[in-house]
């Protein structure tokens, strides 16, 4: 077992946005996290994801869409719920996990009314961006307590 941090970010339909976020911390924090995701649902890996997310050196074309039920057995320090459906419908961590809500637009919904593919993709890199920053700035604890674990 890894003795690093273990960080679940739920969505609805883990087919966007927390597949970016998984993507972005393993990427970003995976020398002291273990990042996953799951959704209540599961929507299929979303393509549009995988190519703004390739854009910015992160692949996650070999992701695939969990429910949060394939991820049992795994005791998690962190759950961030990255959508207000996945917030609502959160369920309950044994233990001592912590759950986070920071919502984020989501991209498919917002480009169904784009005039161009172009337009369409803006959403996706806006809300990737904007997934990213989340990432590089969560919460300091969860930073001292991976290096501290990682390093025992």
């Amino acid at each position: 077992m890894s003795d690093k941090v273990k960080i679940l970010f739920l969505c609805t339909g883990n087919s966007c946005r927390s597949q970016m976020a998984e993507g972005w911390g393993k990427f970003l924090i995976g020398d002291y996290s273990d990042s996953y995701s799951a959704g209540i649902e599961t929507h299929g890996l979303n393509p549009s994801a995988v190519k703004v997310m390739a854009e910015s050196g992160v692949d996650i074309s070999k992701h695939k869409s969990k429910l949060l039920s394939d991820l049992e057995g795994i005791d998690f320090d962190y759950v961030i719920t990255v959508c207000d459906n996945a917030h609502e419908s959160c369920p309950i961590f044994p233990g001592p996990t912590t759950v986070f809500h920071i919502s984020f637009d989501d991209p498919p919904r917002l480009a169904i009314d784009a005039e161009s593919a172009e337009e369409a993709l803006s959403h996706y890199r806006r809300v990737r961006d904007e997934i990213r920053a989340m990432v590089e700035s969560l919460p300091k604890s969860i930073v001292e307590e991976g290096q501290q674990t990682s390093h025992e």
